[in-house]
């Protein structure tokens, strides 16, 4: 039994130590990405810096449930799902703004912030791909890391694109196709941490 014990201690230490490695990538993405998001004109990396923060809430509210009971983790999973949702839908209202009134945003920055994300999600997904087949909680942060890579390599396109076009037009695409990937997580979370308190309420 004692055995057993320190098993899950030791798998909760691992947790709690990869997640604290992903909440501090994540906080510092979020600041760097917002700011030179702001500075290039870019929706498709403002879009991208509020993913990092959802993840990096995501990421705290995992870190609160390693060692607690399947409860709750669903209930940091929920949380955390909301939170995807709300942050995505709220990028769609900007996206909407800077089509009536942005500009053509500088694609040379885009590109050169979108390496620099792809490069700290893979990170993220490498530590985090050791821990998917976990909790639900550990589960939404895998599905937080998979979209992120797919959306940096969105963002790094569209910054390609806007170079040879000359035109705002893919930023606001791909800041659009974030937006609703980070909404679908959300929603994808969500019935996940369902399914599992139903299951605990029927064991």
């Amino acid at each position: 039994m004692s055995d057993c014990g320190g098993g899950a201690e030791q798998a909760n230490k691992l947790e709690r130590k990869t997640l604290i490695i992903l909440l501090s990538i994540n906080a510092f993405m979020f600041v760097a990405e917002l700011v030179l998001g702001w500075l290039a004109q870019s929706t498709g990396l403002l879009a991208d810096s509020l993913d990092m923060l959802a993840d990096a809430a995501v990421y705290g509210l995992s870190l609160y449930a390693v060692g607690k009971g399947i409860v709750y983790q669903a209930k940091a999973a929920q949380v955390s799902g909301f939170l995807q949702i709300i942050l995505g839908l709220g990028v769609l209202f900007e996206v909407l703004r800077r089509f009536f009134f942005g500009c053509v945003p500088q694609s040379t920055l885009i590109i050169i912030v979108g390496a620099v994300a792809l490069l700290a999600n893979i990170i993220c997904l490498v530590l985090i791909s050791k821990h998917r087949e976990g909790g639900v909680h550990m589960r939404a942060s895998w599905i937080f890391s998979t979209n992120d890579v797919i959306a940096n390599l969105g963002v790094i396109v569209s910054g390609i694109l806007v170079a040879l076009m000359g035109s705002r037009l893919p930023d606001l695409i791909i800041g659009t196709i974030i937006s609703l990937l980070v909404v679908r997580g959300g929603i994808k979370i969500l019935h996940d941490a369902k399914e599992t308190r139903e299951s605990v309420k029927r064991a």
